[in-house]
This record gives structure tokens, sequence and C-alpha cells, in this order.
């Protein structure tokens, strides 16, 4: 009888499939044991992330990326002992960090991408897939910032770019008919004080002292009129209190000012003599 044929040798792929990715190693830092239990759990189901280590403070967050080199961490701001800004700046030399914070605030997160950060999520402002990308993204230098952090940012960039503008551009489109000049006046020129009854006033101020000014300064000139204090006007215009000042320190120079109350009474046209100095 004669033997069975053999089976047939297994045939080779063509084409072998790309080797499986490492998955990403991470450090969850939160001094909040529920958030950090939480964070673990649903990092170490995704098939491509793995979390290596967990730390209560900036510390311990710090020797566990040292001890395991990790590719991320997940950093809280607000933690006891060492905290996370405190931390960051040591930890971003080590691995891609970003910020899982509850902290909201503009200048925490302006020092936070200062300090090294790759991304800045605050909590109920991202889904758990948006999570789960922004890990595994920010470790190919894709920064990821919810809308809070998101705005903070945009906030910083119009302060800086303002802050430098001394002087207002140069038109896209002069004008050169001076007749047509004189048609649009009446129409683009009238303030809301001139439609309000305070014709001289108004144009006083404006031909005078809010030519002086920037427009973010005098933006913040309006707010000091209103009786607001710095950290209202920064909280206001989406700055820091120090950059409140600054500004303030050049307004009280360009109005020869020494006070909030004596630029208010040239701003306002109420100081001795302003007509005469042509101030409003």
């Amino acid at each position: 009888m004669p033997a069975p044929p053999a089976p047939p040798a297994a045939v080779q792929p063509l084409f072998p499939p790309p080797p499986r990715p490492a998955p990403v190693r991470v450090v969850v830092a939160d001094d909040n044991p529920v958030v950090r239990a939480g964070l673990t759990a649903l990092l170490s189901s995704r098939e491509d992330i793995t979390v290596v280590a967990e730390a209560a403070d900036g510390r311990e967050a710090y020797e566990a990326a040292a001890r395991h080199r990790p590719d991320v961490v997940l950093l809280d701001v607000r933690m006891p002992g060492v905290d996370g800004l405190t931390a960051l700046p040591h930890l971003a030399r080590i691995a891609r960090v970003v910020m899982l914070t509850y902290s909201h605030e503009a200048e925490i997160v302006q020092a936070s991408l200062r300090g090294g950060a790759g991304g800045y999520l605050v909590h109920g402002e991202f889904t758990v897939e948006e999570l789960t990308s922004a890990v595994r993204d920010v470790t190919r230098g894709r920064a990821h910032l919810t809308p809070t952090a998101a705005t903070a940012v945009m906030a910083h960039l119009y302060t800086d770019a303002t802050a430098h503008a001394e002087t207002d551009p140069l038109p896209l489109f002069p004008v050169t008919s001076p007749n047509r000049l004189s048609q649009m006046q009446p129409v683009m020129g009238q303030s809301t004080r001139e439609r309000d009854g305070e014709p001289e006033r108004a144009r006083a101020r404006e031909a005078g002292t809010r030519s002086r000014l920037s427009a973010r300064e005098a933006e913040i000139m309006d707010l000091i009129a209103s009786g607001m204090n710095n950290q209202q006007i920064a909280a206001t215009c989406f700055i820091s209190e120090k950059t409140v000042k600054n500004h303030i320190n050049r307004i009280f120079a360009k109005l020869h000012s020494a006070s909030r109350s004596e630029a208010t009474a040239t701003w306002l046209g109420t100081a001795p003599g302003a007509a005469h100095r042509g101030v409003g």
C-alpha cells in the first residue's frame, strides 16, 4: 500500500505584516489615589499603552521616571510636597510630559508649556479617546491642548503682540481723496459719547489722549477709569497682573500721570488744564 502524500509545506506570506510597535510606557502622577487608579485602569485597557508606575507627588514621579524611563508622564499640577510645576523641567529631560489636571488658570498653563510640557489637559474637557490619543501623539511631538488651555495660549499670544504695538499699523487702503474722507467722517468718526451728547469731551479725548496709547493700553485705561483693580483687569483681559502693571507704567508715562486717579482724570478730560494741553 503506497504511503500517504506528505502534507504541503506551509506557505510563507509574500509580504509579512510589520512588527507591532512597542506599547507606550506611561507614569501616572496624581496625589488622588482614586484618580491614579482610574487612569491606570483606563490606559492599561489599551493594547498599545502600559502604565509602568504611579506616583503621588513630583518627587515620586521623578524617581519613577528615572527608574523606568517611560515615554510619557501624566502629571498633575497641584500636589503636596513637590508639585507638578516644580518637577516638570526635571521630568521633561527624561520623557514627554502631559499636564493632566483640574488647574485651568492661564498663568499655570503658560508656565507649564514654558517648563517643557508637551500637552495640557483639563479634567472634564476631554473624552477617553482624546486622552489616549494625546498619550500616543505626544510621543511623536504632537501637542495636545484642551479648550481652556488653548484659550490661555491664544490670549498670551495676543497680549504679547499688542504689548509691542506702540503705534497703529499703516492703513492697507489709504484714502487718497480729501472729499471722500470728509464724506466718511460724519458716519465713521462719530463716537458713542458724541451720540450721547458729549461731543467736545469725546473729540478731545480721541484726538489727544487716546492717540497716545496703543489699543491694549486704551482698553486697560478704560478699565482703570471704570474702577477695576489690577487683579480684575488681568482676569478681564486674560493676562497676568505683572503684564497689567507693565501696561499701567507705560500709560502713566504717556499721560504724564503719577497715580490712577490722575490718569483717570486726564483720560476723562476732567484734569485741570486738560483742554489747553490738548488731551481729553
